[in-house]
């Protein structure tokens, strides 16, 4: 992956403390640990009930955390990268996309997939017991349920996501970026079926996200 990802260079001597600011890992795992401690910190004003784990609870966070991950780098990528590489390409006079597509798509592309199946495990998880009943869109139950309806088209919708990024758009992007040798065809081509693919998922992710949400708290109609 190349040199140590620093959002700024690190000043000479630089203190574990200002790391946090400098090292994006660092800064990650602070934002969990304060989220972990404020899990508890909120828990204690409780009581007894303060002290029960709640399981889903935990997956809901998880699967929030993640998704924005995912889906952040999904609109990033379809609204910022991708012109910006096409602009960078036609810019004869300009510095060209050599530096992106080395240093910034690996990086990108690196969270975008881990984030993407960290989402879907954890929203299996955070299902439970309505995982069989969602993805059968609610046709399980005698009948049917909106909750499930919905939420389970949210679900199918993020799990066609999901197969697009491990079974499509990395596969590809690894021709691109030249992680698998190939040649300017292949490229080319390779190319071509990452951008449609993740075209799919930018426009899938907008009704997925209204179903995601409308299943607990209501669609619009």
């Amino acid at each position: 992956m190349g040199a140590r990802p620093l959002f700024f260079k690190p000043l000479t001597g630089e203190t574990n403390t200002m790391k946090i600011f400098t090292n994006h890992r660092y800064a990650l795992i602070t934002g969990i640990v304060l989220g972990v401690v404020l899990m508890f910190a909120i828990g204690a004003t409780k009581g007894d009930a303060g002290t029960t784990f709640n399981h889903l609870a935990l997956a809901r966070w998880v699967h929030i955390v993640a998704g924005v991950f995912w889906i952040g780098l999904l609109y990033y990528l379809n609204a910022v990268q991708v012109p910006a590489m096409a602009a960078a390409t036609e810019d004869k006079g300009g510095p060209g996309p050599a530096a992106i597509g080395k240093y910034v798509a690996p990086r990108a592309l690196f969270w975008f997939r881990w984030a993407a199946l960290v989402t879907w495990v954890a929203g299996a998880w955070l299902l439970d017991k309505n995982f069989v009943h969602a993805f059968a869109l609610g046709s399980t139950i005698e009948g049917g349920s909106l909750y499930h309806l919905t939420i389970g088209i949210g679900a199918w919708l993020g799990t066609i996501m999901l197969l697009n990024v491990w079974g499509i758009i990395w596969p590809n992007q690894k021709k691109v970026l030249g992680i698998k040798p190939a040649t300017d065809e292949e490229k080319a081509t390779a190319r071509k079926t990452a951008l449609y693919a993740s075209r799919t998922n930018f426009i899938l992710s907008f009704p997925m996200l209204l179903c995601m949400g409308g299943a607990t708290h209501g669609l619009p109609f």
